[in-house]
């Protein structure tokens, strides 16, 4: 991390891409931007706390008022710069303190409102996969719900709890028909005829809530307590507008009642349901195989309650024979061969856990959980019964007359794993429903991709058929609750926003270029700053791939980059070098030195490596050695390209390698010009931010956070990024700032956001005056939070800099995993659809199906492909740079076309995925050596998930975009 600015940050200059613009005059607004103490703010000295107070005339962020009209003639940037940071900070942040503890409660913190409604671009019509909810007047009770003996088993418990309503409904329970959740909420419209009782049953019930022969039955007692009443004049309040705070209460009990018909229909995950009964399930391959189903979700928005309904699938465990099982995930024939050690290691990693059924007993079908595999082979084994030893295969003989054909495969360990039971495998078969809860392979992932990719014509007659396959009018729950669910899907008004011109060299016959349908090519164009490149080398890891192949292929990548506009030097800086990819780490390294020799002492400024198109981990330890330990630059490149040489391939590639060692490919016209709004008129910062997770059954490694942030002004195209990994599964991002002690030279700051504004400051010769932040991977229920901690971890982080210096922030969440879907409305008017049939690039909507008060839109900036595309929801939480609808809808839409990597609009926002690019390339230098059971202590101190240390990307490496 830098600690030490050289440049002094308060000076404000005309450094490289600096001078002057086309200023606002304080942004053209009466009044400072608007601030607002944070309640996390408290714990700072009182200065600092007075002096986020809004001055009088600033729209503050939760008034709901529009923004001010532009007047006034724009003055000089850096008059109206240094007015914007007095007006904004009047008092000065004089220390720098550790990020408070969390609050548990995010009451007094209100997320930013809508200014308004966005009118620029083509108006037409969409329609929603949101179906209109209409509840009447009702008095939703919510009852607590303790079963004894307690069960995990959410099945079990409402099997139990629908045991109790068939015995007691007409008598003790008034004739209510409650909604239960599987936990401990019960709801009913209207009190029941008790505030608290306990109920005694006996039910004979398996694992998943069925009537199984085999179980025994077992007495239950329920106890039910009254909690309270959850109210629907609070929630219609505040979808008029009229409350701040969505009343979850309500919406619990709304979501349990439209749930409970499907509950007890289909298999739940999550929020969606699936039956192999909805589609027949696909093959993925290895065992698996597809099901389909539907995700369903109640919410709050403009037009009222709105029932989202969206297709979804996901990967089951195939119910087959265990030893078909056995078969498939080995890809081999097992029938005549015993398992080597590695296969059954595999093999008992892939049943541990599942859920078999025995077949060798006729009818009776007991079912039992495998807790592991024997290490010998079924002939082998023996066990004690009657004071004798006897074995496997003459008890199964004697007992069941069953005769085991396949004896030297090993049996299933079932039951207790401290007295386990022997099962052969050929008598037992996977038991369905089974959900695959571990990562998919490539070839699965593909396979899965293939069976669940729908036009959207034919997405939404899905949606449709689920709606009335649902028969929500005939749900007798939703009968008993007032629920009336719309069956047409919502027709919403939309707005196709225009694509950005972009500029190109001036030494091309093509300058300036306008999109089209969201795509354009390199035809005729150079690139607007090309790179140099003098020195570089090729190592090819194919071994199919001859000498003579890999240097035509790289003498063609040359030469591509210099129609580009790039300078590339047509010769390596030594000869190919052939390696072999169980030998990386040494043939890196040993290129390296090689070449450094022969340069002698300059650097080998790029590496381009051939891979085989079956890598395995050598494509993440060619990144590691070289971002971690060499700081070189690397391209990499698979032997199919190698091959069959493509025009577009080698372009792709060229503009990857441009932006990679310092370039840019293009840049907006408008910036340019100075004339992008809250953007173009004060040096302007823009940051990207995420955090991926390991997958869920991964509980001792890290997560991954990733911040990016443009280092170019006024052009906001070259993105610097920086990666940590912080505790598992933790979603604040914990290296924003932060504070330690130092022998030497006491307390010290730093953290990503500080050392983005120093890297920032150096770069423009500006420091920044405006701070846009574009956050990646939010749900909802965390907007408080990640607010909360992050917006005060930026303002602890500028404070740090300078007294005074707090430029105003916009923080906006982005999502992409929800479940709206937007079609045209007229699927055969070709002047509404691109050639995928979805909805044109550049398509907005904030309104009906948003937010009812909150500064929200969706926006699908992008040209389909396949499939269905899904927009890009934006949620302003915080804006005190008093954006407009049109100005933060047009900004995010346009940013789009710069995305570095491709020629062509992509789906988010470029610096949140350049923040996932980022984070997905530091997996790559946490994996090496990552033992599977460590304890060590975590970044908070105390015993918990393993942490291992990150190795730091080097500074050669850093400050360009090397994760492209």
């Amino acid at each position: 991390m830098l600690e030490v600015l050289e440049v002094p940050w308060t000076a404000v200059g005309k450094g490289p891409g600096g001078g002057g613009g086309r200023g606002r005059g304080g942004h053209g607004r009466p009044g400072a931007p608007r601030k607002q103490p944070l309640q996390s703010s408290l714990a700072q000295p009182k200065v600092a706390a007075e002096a986020r107070i809004p001055k009088a005339g600033g729209k503050k962020c939760n008034s709901g008022a529009s923004a001010p009209r532009r007047g006034e003639q724009a003055r000089s940037k850096e008059v109206a710069a240094v007015e914007r940071v007095q007006a904004a900070r009047g008092a000065g942040i004089v220390a720098a303190a550790e990020p408070p503890p969390l609050v548990s409660s995010s009451k007094g913190l209100e997320l930013c409102r809508r200014p308004g409604f966005g009118t620029v671009g083509a108006r037409c019509v969409v329609k929603a996969n949101h179906f209109l909810a209409e509840v009447a007047d009702s008095e939703l009770t919510q009852y607590d719900v303790k079963i004894t003996p307690e069960s995990r088993s959410r099945s079990v418990n409402r099997a139990i709890v629908a045991e109790l309503v068939r015995l007691y409904r007409a008598s003790d329970l008034g004739m209510r028909l409650p909604a239960y959740d599987g936990r401990s909420n019960l709801y009913t419209a209207g009190r029941l005829p008790f505030d608290a009782r306990e109920f005694v049953l006996r039910l004979a019930v398996d694992d998943d809530g069925g009537s199984d022969a085999t179980a025994r039955e077992r007495e239950y007692k329920v106890a039910i307590k009254f909690v309270a009443r959850a109210d629907l004049h609070h929630l219609r309040q505040f979808i008029a507008g009229r409350q701040p705070d969505a009343p979850q209460e309500a919406l619990q009990v709304l979501d349990a009642v439209l749930r409970e018909v499907a509950n007890q229909r289909y298999l739940a995950v999550r929020r969606s349901f699936y039956s192999p009964d909805i589609r027949a399930p696909q093959r993925l391959g290895d065992g698996l195989q597809s099901w389909f189903g539907f995700y369903q979700s109640i919410r709050p928005t403009q037009m009222g309650l709105s029932l989202n309904i969206d297709m979804s699938s996901t990967a089951f465990i195939e119910p087959l024979p265990v030893i078909d099982f056995v078969a498939q995930f080995l890809g081999k024939d097992v029938m005549s061969r015993r398992l080597s050690d590695a296969n059954r290691i595999k093999i008992k990693k892939a049943l541990r856990d599942l859920k078999i059924e025995i077949t060798h007993r006729g009818s009776l079908r007991r079912k039992y959980r495998v807790s592991g595999l024997t290490a010998q082979p079924t002939h082998e084994l023996v066990f004690p019964i009657d004071d004798e030893m006897k074995s496997v295969v003459e008890y199964f003989k004697e007992m069941y007359g069953f005769t085991i054909k396949q004896p030297h495969l090993p049996c299933l360990l079932v039951g207790n794993p401290k007295k386990p039971n022997y099962l052969p495998m050929e008598a037992c078969k996977i038991v369905e429903g089974q959900r695959y809860k571990k990562r998919l392979n490539e070839k699965q992932i593909t396979s899965l991709l293939k069976v669940t990719c729908q036009r959207p014509r034919e997405k939404e007659m899905d949606i449709r058929r689920t709606v009335h396959q649902n028969e929500y009018d005939q749900d007798p729950y939703a009968k008993e609750f007032g629920i009336n669910i719309s069956d047409k899907l919502t027709c919403v008004e939309a707005r196709v926003l225009p694509a950005p011109w972009l500029k190109y060299h001036d030494t091309g016959k093509e300058k300036e270029c306008l999109p089209r349908d969201g795509q354009w090519d390199m035809k005729n164009k150079k690139v607007v700053n090309g790179c140099t490149v003098n020195y570089w080398a090729c190592i090819n890891f194919s071994s199919i791939v001859r000498e003579s192949t890999a240097s035509g292929f790289c003498q063609e990548l040359a030469q591509t980059c210099k129609i580009l506009g790039m300078e590339f030097n047509s010769e390596p800086a030594m000869p190919i070098y052939s390696g072999r990819p169980d030998q990386a780490v040494q043939t890196l390294k040993h290129v390296y030195k090689a070449a450094l020799n022969k340069l002698k002492g300059k650097e080998l400024e790029l590496l381009l490596v051939i891979l085989p198109d079956n890598n395995g981990p050598l494509y993440g330890d060619i990144k590691r050695i070289c971002e971690t330990e060499l700081g070189l630059i690397s391209q990499c490149c698979l032997t199919k390209h190698v091959f069959k040489i493509c025009n577009r391939y080698l372009a792709n590639v060229s503009l990857k390698i441009n932006v990679k060692m310092g370039g840019r490919n293009t840049v907006l016209l408008d910036a340019v010009s100075r004339r992008i709004p809250l953007v173009s008129d004060i040096p302007t910062i823009i940051f990207g931010a995420d955090v991926t997770h390991p997958e869920t059954r991964e509980d001792t490694n890290p997560s991954i956070a990733a911040v990016v942030a443009s280092q170019d002004w006024p052009e906001v195209t070259k993105y610097a990024g920086l990666v940590c990994a912080q505790p598992h599964r933790q979603e604040l991002i914990q290296d924003l700032y932060k504070t330690w002690h130092d022998p030497q030279r006491g307390t010290v700051t730093g953290g990503m956001i500080r050392e983005l504004l120093i890297s920032f400051r150096k770069a423009t010769g500006q420091k920044p005056l405006r701070i846009i932040f574009y956050r990646d991977g939010v749900s909802a229920g965390q907007f408080h939070q990640v607010l909360l901690y992050e917006l005060d971890a930026i303002r602890k982080a500028c404070a740090s800099l300078e007294p005074n210096y707090q430029p105003p922030v916009t923080f906006v969440i982005v999502q992409k995993r929800h479940h709206t879907k937007l079609f045209a409305d007229n699927h055969n008017d070709r002047s509404s659809i691109d050639k995928s049939g979805n909805i044109l690039p550049g398509t907005v909507v904030d309104s009906k199906i948003c937010h009812p008060t909150q500064f929200d839109f969706y926006l699908c900036s992008h040209a389909g492909i396949q499939g269905t595309s899904r927009p890009a929801h934006y949620h302003v939480l915080w804006d005190e740079n008093n954006f407009t609808a049109d100005e933060m809808q047009t900004l995010t839409n346009n940013l789009c076309y710069t995305y570095a990597r491709c020629t062509r609009s992509v789906s988010v926002v470029p610096p949140v995925y350049y923040a996932h690019l980022a984070a997905f390339r530091a997996r790559f230098y946490m994996d090496q050596d990552m033992p599977e059971n460590r304890s060590v202590k975590n970044a908070n101190g105390t015993n918990g998930s393993a942490m291992k240390t990150m190795p730091a990307v080097k500074e050669t490496v850093k400050r360009v975009m090397f994760y492209c």
